[in-house]
């Protein structure tokens, strides 16, 4: 009986298994977008891992959450995708936790703290034409 050496997929599967981040870590994920032309690209997607699931079998999965222009932007990968170029890990960190979803409310209460403490434009104005009034 012969064994082929025939790759099933064209992911380095021994490579993935050994990158070693976990919740907390900020990543930039590489992945392939398929142009109009067909061909493909790069992109680069950074953001904190929030949560990484089912550990090095072939479905395994990680989230990665970033603020794109004040919205805040989830995505999940596979890490055994073929879709995904490469994964580098751009800063490590410490969490107590394995999966970091309480980030998805927290910075929404920043965001709110934030928007309490500006005053409308309107408001403003209308004060600063007052004083002025009275200078007068």
């Amino acid at each position: 009986m012969k064994i082929s050496n025939t790759k099933l997929t064209p992911v380095d599967i021994e490579a993935r298994k050994k990158l070693d981040f976990k919740a907390g870590d900020t990543i930039r994920v590489w992945s392939k977008i398929k142009d109009e032309k067909g061909k493909f690209r790069l992109q680069a997607f950074e953001g904190i891992v929030l949560a990484r699931k089912h550990g090095t079998e072939i479905g395994a999965t990680f989230t990665v959450r970033k603020v794109a222009s004040g919205v805040g932007v989830e995505r999940i990968f596979p890490i055994y995708s073929p879709m995904i170029d490469k994964i580098e890990i751009v800063k490590r960190s410490r969490a107590r936790r394995s999966k970091l979803y309480y980030i998805r409310t927290k910075a929404v209460k920043d965001i709110r703290r934030k928007m309490r403490s500006v005053v409308p434009q309107a408001e403003g104005k209308a004060e600063a034409e007052e004083a002025v009034a009275v200078e007068i």
